[in-house]
Formats: structure tokens, C-alpha cells, sequence
């Protein structure tokens, strides 16, 4: 069973300890800058107290935060979880039609928006509950000058500032099954839902996190590279909250499609850690500067939320010398379900469940499927949300009598344990009846020695039902029928591809993840 640190009923006591205990340790690097925890803990806090007194918001108003990876984010965060709030992270490539659903729908009282994007607020703000607004600047921390001043807003030094004078203030009781925060889910299946995540859900996916890593991550002197966006729930919880409370530096990257901006970011540490998806792996890995770095103390590459091709190991361990280690998780899930042994990697599965976890493989009925057999993947523990966010109605549909989550996606438990994701329910291609996932396809086809990047996706057919279209992105000029040849030797008949499509990039999303979707039309 999972053990809470004596005394810690929520996220803020979390960090508080961790704060505390690493005060004069480098915690967060961005844009050249970095604060210790002690600062990061002085910002937040008067930040909390600006929240409390000044804002009048209360415990359990929900605070949005709309930032990318800049220091100013971890300081929001922590802020709004000292002051008892609900923190609603928001992308900062959302639309005003997207920002106004998320908002409207979570009831967000507050914001802390990048002023760059204030104008998309601007002209949804009266359809919204938010009457407090704090802005920044990406450079305001560096620059105080820069700070924006924008009419009805308060800029984030401003609100530091005020709240440096303000006394401290008792913090409502919390329990560790009170709502943290909503991490709302893409919308790939619908409309954008928010996961109803509590305390204990984010505090026992940092624990079985910590537990899964070993003695192998060291206290208070370990480097992680984080370029995935802090607002996703990959990067919220596992750096933000779970290597952080570590005594670890994180290097933000606010722009990892920068590459050459990126790899400049990393020269001058000798990075320990890094979390990543198969697309950063890949484009990094190909890119002649990335090897000139070092890689001496590099120990740990962590890979979720996608599927991990052999390609990219391939090439990350060809650069780097580090092996990958992948893990499987869901916005629902906080998110870590399952993540491989480092050190002991399974390649071509994400592990096993973590502590406390179990994974069962379902089909159609809900009951479990016979062993060796695929399965939607069901999930229980202490990290399964409490529900969709004022969604009864859809928090059904996902959950089973006896407490299990539907993930939707489709796996099989090897005879080692390990589980092995086949596909997304949804994304599966019937072709005659049989039963083909993309990913497989994809995998061989990112083997090729020409081919960088693909997607596989399902058309309508007039003889089969459906037909296999990919599309790729090459590193060299490629014959479509020498593609076609090359999966011919790796993949049953009805798994080729009837059709290749070579493009310039894939569509992804903001975290890196390949839009089949977008596909499917094309």
C-alpha cells in the first residue's frame, strides 16, 4: 500500500516540504534564468498570499493557467495549490472558442495568462466567470521592465509584489480526496472533458512514480530536460511534481520545435534526465549538434504519451548511449499507469503496472479476456480520477460496476507482466474483417532506413471495407513502391499499405503526438 508522508493531507503540504528541504538547491532554469527552491517557494508564496487576500478567492475556486514552459509557471501552480485552490491548466495554443468552453465549464474564477494571448481572452471575458486576471510576460522575470501593464489585469511581479506585504494566511483543511485540479482531456473523442484528478491522485502517481525509479535517481543532483508542456499532465506530474520533489533542476524548454534553440538550451548542462515523446526523439536525434553534447551523466529518458517506435530507441541510443525508458498514462490516470524498470527496459512495452496498480484487459461484455489475449485496457487505483468534471453522464461510460477505468485503448500482458499497447480502440483499422492497428504498421515502417516519421490511418474502401493509407516524412527522397516492398517483407497482405503519402511534417498536436485524425480525410 502507498504511504503518504506523516502530516501531508494535499499537494501544498507536498510542496512545502520539498521547498523547504532543498531550499538553496537550483530548482527551475528557463530562458538563461534560474531560481533556487528557496525563491521559487518566496514568489509562490506571496503569490498565494495576493490570491487569498487581495483576489478574496477561496479554497476550491477554480484558477486557470494558461502559460507555456516558462519559470512563471511552477510558480502559479504552486501558488494557487498553497492557497487552497483548483488549478485548471489551459494550452496556450488554444483558441477563444476552446479557451471559452474550458473556462465556462470548469466555472474558473481567475486567470494567469502569457500577455501575448491576452487578446483571444479579451474577447470571451464576458462569457466568463474570471473576474481576476494576472498577466506576464516571458521575460518578466528576468526583466521586471518587461512586465505588462494591461488595463483591468494585474501584472505577475505586481501581484508578487503586493503579496509581499500581505500577512500570512491559515490554509483551508484539505483532504486528500479533495479536488486538486482539472486536466481536460484533447477532445478526440468529443467534446474537451475535464478529469476531476484530487489530491491523492497526483500524490500517489508522484509516490509510485519515485518507487518505480529506484535508488537509480539521485537526491538533490539530477538535471531534467522537460520539453513537454507543463500544462499537460505528463510533464505536470512527473517533473513538476514527482522529480521536483527530488531536490531536482528542471530545464525548461518553452519551444522545443526550435531544435537549434533547443540544443542550445541544453550545452552548458550535463543533463542526467530527460522526458520526451517519439517525435523528440527522432528530430533530435537527427540533428548533427545534439550529438556534440554530454551525455556523460545521462541516465534516465523517459517516453510517454505516444507510442515509442524502435526507430527512435534506435537512434537515442546511437547519440546518446542512454536506452529509453517508456511508460503508458491518461489524463484520467494522473497519468502513470505503467512504466518499464530502468535499467531492465522490456522494448516494446511500457512496463508494468506501478504499485497499487491493477491492469486488467477487457473485451466487448466488459469481461476479461482469456490470457495471451488483446483487451481494452481497464484500470484501478489510487490514481484513477475521481470522475469527469460535472459529467455523470460520461464518468459512466468509462467506468465498470466494479471500479475499473476504460482507457479505450487496446493492450495484451506478455508472459513477462509487462503490458504491451496494441492500439487506441478508436483508431483501428478493419480491412476484410481483420482486425489491423496502426501502430504496428507505423513501427515497420519507421524501420525503414529513409523514412523519419509515420501515420497510419484507416479510408473507406469499396471492396475491403477499409484500406491501409500512411503517410510519412523522409529523410531522403523515397520510391513509394520500394516502401511498399520493404512492408511486404514485414507485414501480412492485408496489413500493407494501398497507398503512401509523403508529406513535409505530420500534423501533431502541441505535445508532439501525431493527429491521425487529421489524416483521415486527406
Amino acid at each position: 500500500m502507498i504511504t503518504f508522508p506523516e502530516g501531508v493531507t494535499s499537494l501544498a503540504d507536498y510542496i512545502e516540504t520539498v521547498l523547504t528541504k532543498y531550499a538553496d538547491k537550483p530548482a527551475y532554469t528557463a530562458l538563461g534564468q534560474t531560481l533556487t527552491f528557496k525563491e521559487i517557494d518566496e514568489k509562490a508564496s506571496a503569490l498565494a498570499r495576493f490570491f487569498v487576500h487581495e483576489a478574496k478567492l477561496s479554497a476550491g475556486d477554480r484558477i486557470a493557467i494558461q502559460l507555456p514552459n516558462l519559470i512563471q509557471n511552477p510558480i502559479a501552480v504552486y501558488a494557487a495549490l498553497k492557497a487552497g485552490l483548483v488549478v485548471v491548466n489551459t494550452n496556450p495554443l488554444y483558441t477563444e472558442r476552446e479557451m471559452k468552453h474550458q473556462f465556462t465549464d470548469s466555472g474558473a474564477v481567475a486567470l494567469v495568462i502569457l500577455s501575448d494571448l491576452y487578446p483571444k481572452f479579451d474577447a470571451i471575458k464576458q462569457d466568463t466567470r474570471i473576474g481576476t486576471v494576472i498577466t506576464t510576460s516571458a521575460t518578466e522575470l528576468i526583466d521586471p521592465k518587461s512586465a505588462p501593464t494591461i488595463k483591468d489585469t494585474v501584472s505577475l511581479s505586481e501581484a508578487i509584489k503586493k503579496g509581499e506585504a500581505l500577512a500570512p494566511f491559515t490554509r483551508a483543511a484539505t483532504q486528500l480526496d479533495d479536488l486538486a485540479m482539472l486536466q481536460y482531456t484533447g477532445g478526440t473523442t468529443g467534446v474537451s472533458k475535464g478529469a476531476a484528478l484530487s489530491h491523492k491522485n497526483v500524490l500517489s502517481n508522484c509516490i509510485q512514480m519515485i518507487d518505480r525509479l529506484g535508488g537509480s535517481f539521485k537526491e538533490g543532483d539530477e538535471i531534467v530536460v522537460c520539453p513537454l508542456p507543463l500544462y499537460h499532465i505528463y510533464a505536470f506530474t512527473v517533473c513538476m511534481m514527482a522529480l521536483f520533489s527530488k531536490g531536482s533542476q528542471i530545464l525548461l524548454i518553452p519551444n522545443p520545435r526550435d531544435i537549434d534553440g533547443f540544443i542550445h538550451t541544453m550545452k552548458p548542462h550535463a543533463i542526467t534526465a530527460f522526458a520526451g515523446i517519439n517525435t523528440l526523439f527522432v528530430g533530435l536525434g537527427r540533428h548533427p549538434e545534439f550529438a556534440k553534447l554530454d551525455f556523460s551523466r545521462l541516465h534516465l529518458t523517459m517516453s510517454g504519451g505516444t507510442a515509442l517506435t524502435q526507430g527512435a530507441v534506435n537512434i537515442w541510443k546511437d547519440v546518446t548511449g542512454n536506452m529509453i525508458t517508456e511508460g503508458y498514462g491518461l489524463s484520467e490516470t494522473a497519468p502513470v499507469v505503467s512504466f518499464n524498470i530502468p535499467g531492465e527496459e522490456e522494448i516494446g512495452t511500457v512496463g508494468m503496472p506501478l504499485q497499487d496498480t491493477d491492469v486488467a484487459l477487457l473485451d466487448v461484455n466488459d469481461d476479461p479476456v482469456k490470457e495471451g489475449e488483446s483487451g481494452q485496457i481497464a484500470v484501478k487505483g489510487p490514481q484513477v480520477m475521481l470522475g469527469y468534471w460535472n459529467r455523470d453522464d460520461e464518468t459512466a461510460k468509462v467506468m465498470t460496476p466494479n471500479g475499473y477505468f476504460k482507457t479505450g485503448d487496446i493492450g495484451v500482458r506478455l508472459a513477462s507482466g509487462a503490458i504491451k499497447i496494441v492500439d487506441r480502440l478508436k483508431d483501428m483499422i478493419i480491412v476484410s474483417g481483420f482486425n489491423v492497428y496502426p501502430n504496428e504498421i507505423e513501427d515497420v515502417l519507421t524501420s525503414h532506413p529513409d523514412i523519419m516519421e509515420a501515420a497510419v490511418v484507416g479510408q473507406p474502401d469499396d471492396k475491403t471495407g477499409e484500406k491501409v493509407c500512411a503517410f510519412i516524412t523522409v529523410s531522403t527522397p523515397v520510391d513509394n513502391d520500394d516502401v511498399i516492398a520493404y512492408c511486404k517483407t514485414h507485414l501480412t497482405n492485408y496489413k500493407i499499405p494501398k497507398r503512401i503519402t509523403v508529406l513535409e511534417e505530420l500534423p501533431k498536436s502541441t505535445v508532439g503526438k501525431i493527429l491521425r485524425r487529421e489524416l483521415r480525410s486527406a
